[in-house]
């Protein structure tokens, strides 16, 4: 019990190594945030991500009380997501081009060309 004479209620949203999350889960408010700036509501987020209730109305209220914090939070985890994508797709441009090229399939590029033959002629 509180000093209220009320239960102890943990808080549903929670700060950890990975930023704010639903307690007792790997959800990420950033991840919900997603979803609500994509225009799902919240009945569907709590579907998606398996919320209570309660939960996805806690993650409503905590945002709505924290807006101006979690959407400062929320630009630089999309800020390094975009970072570390671009990054992944340089390492596997760099990568693919320093590999040796493959010899061609005959059979695969027979049959392409007759793909690409065939797509530019309307048939009666």
């Amino acid at each position: 019990m509180n000093t209220n004479g009320q239960p102890n209620q943990q808080p549903t949203v929670i700060r950890t190594e990975r930023g704010l999350t639903v307690a007792g889960t790997r959800i990420t408010l950033y991840a919900i945030m997603d979803f609500i700036k994509d225009g799902y509501p919240p009945h569907l987020i709590l579907d998606k991500f398996n919320l209570t209730e309660q939960q996805m109305a806690d993650v409503m209220t905590y945002l709505d009380e924290h807006r101006e914090e979690v959407e400062a939070e929320y630009q630089q985890v999309v800020e390094r997501a975009e970072e570390l994508r671009r990054d992944h797709e340089e390492g596997l441009r760099l990568h693919l081009a320093s590999r040796p090229a493959r010899p061609s399939n005959p059979k695969q590029t027979a049959a392409y060309s007759n793909l690409t033959a065939g797509s530019g002629s309307s048939k009666n």
